[in-house]
């Protein structure tokens, strides 16, 4: 049991899928531009971004749902897609989950699930189906149909049926984005458990930060069809690539600052740079995160509380200074202290980012 609560830390494994110089063209736009993304055997992995940004586009090329413009797909070492070829999706060993379901309204549960199980021996599709209402929470509801079930039983429902004929990969498409949060959350971590107990690798696309944040063991974020960033979590968060990353994983504030040698120096204090500061001149925008500053009511601070967003166990707070910038702060909200009150900012910086000043600056 402890084993099962506290898995082993997965190692980079053996590359399972890899997508080289894919590009997908339509009449009127280009939706994926030159990605290239190798995903490990048994890795969770998930493309993250903006509607519009290409993460579905993938998703439907590995899956065999459209064909390439550019590039190749290559599954367990097989090509399964490029420019002159093309394996039909029920080959590739794939199964998806969509983000309506498709469940099939005039079938039971039961049927729903055995789908992919055709020209299999009865008894060898009714063991199957059954493990895998168990599996799901679902084991006596195989007589039902969809329109009797939650939205929650229905996703548990789509999760079987892709699973049913053990596929190598498994793609989900912004699964839980039609559920409420509550139920969002806990069906995530049953998804998550789920697929980690069968060892199959996954390949999520979600616009939510936290989903992807949450579930996954690395991440890439899609821009315009180009990738911008593919890292751990933690990475993205911490260390982003780019103004874009950092402004669509989290709230991003951006303070003037110098940078000397190894210190940026900035209105708020000096700080050793984390990393090189890869700008033309020592002209630079800090990155400060709500998390990074701390706040104290103080008649003699230089910064007043102009908004506050109470936001249960936290409050975020806007903050105006003295010199004109803006920050936030996030903070417990145990002790709430009201707009206009004068405060003293102290800023915390664990991962210092900086990146060249920005012209509106």
């Amino acid at each position: 049991m402890r084993e099962q609560l506290c898995p082993a830390v997965r190692a980079a494994g053996e590359p399972h899928v890899q997508l080289s110089g894919l590009g997908k063209r339509y009449p009127d736009v280009t939706a994926l531009q030159d990605l290239t993304l190798t995903v490990h055997r048994g890795e969770f992995f998930s493309l993250l971004g903006p509607s519009g940004c290409g993460k579905t586009t993938t998703l439907r090329l590995v899956a065999g749902l459209d064909c390439l413009s550019a590039g190749t797909i290559i599954i367990d070492d097989v090509l399964v897609s490029s420019p002159t070829y093309f394996m039909p999706p029920e080959k590739r060993g794939v199964g998806i989950v969509f983000q309506d379901y498709a469940l099939f309204p005039h079938m039971t549960v039961f049927e729903n699930v055995a789908f992919g199980l055709y020209g299999r021996p009865k008894a060898v599709i009714a063991k199957r189906v059954g493990e895998l209402l168990t599996l799901v929470g679902l084991t006596t509801a195989g007589q039902k149909y969809p329109h009797e079930m939650s939205g929650g039983q229905k996703q548990r429902v789509a999760l079987a049926r892709a699973l049913a004929p053990e596929p190598k990969v498994m793609l989900l498409d912004e699964p839980f984005s039609n559920l409420d949060a509550e139920l969002r959350g806990a069906l995530r971590s049953e998804t998550k458990q789920i697929l980690r107990y069968i060892g199959t690798t996954v390949i999520l696309v979600t616009h939510d930060q936290e989903e992807a944040f949450s579930l996954s063991d690395r991440v890439g974020l899609l821009n315009e069809g180009k990738l911008e960033q593919v890292d751990t979590p933690y990475n993205i968060y911490h260390h982003p690539a780019s103004r874009f990353v950092a402004d669509f994983v989290g709230r991003a504030d951006y303070l003037p600052a110098r940078v000397e040698g190894g210190t940026v120096i900035s209105a708020l204090g000096n700080f050793t740079l984390s990393g090189p500061a890869q700008c033309a001149d020592n002209s630079v925008d800090l990155l400060i995160r709500p998390d990074d500053v701390a706040i104290a009511a103080d008649t003699f601070g230089t910064a007043i509380i102009s908004d506050v967003r109470f936001l249960g166990a936290h409050a975020l707070y806007t903050l105006h200074l003295d010199d004109g910038s803006v920050l936030h702060s996030q903070g417990l909200s145990a002790h709430l202290l009201p707009v206009c009150t004068r405060v003293v900012v102290t800023v915390n910086m664990r991962h210092t980012v900086v990146f060249p000043r920005s012209p509106l600056a």
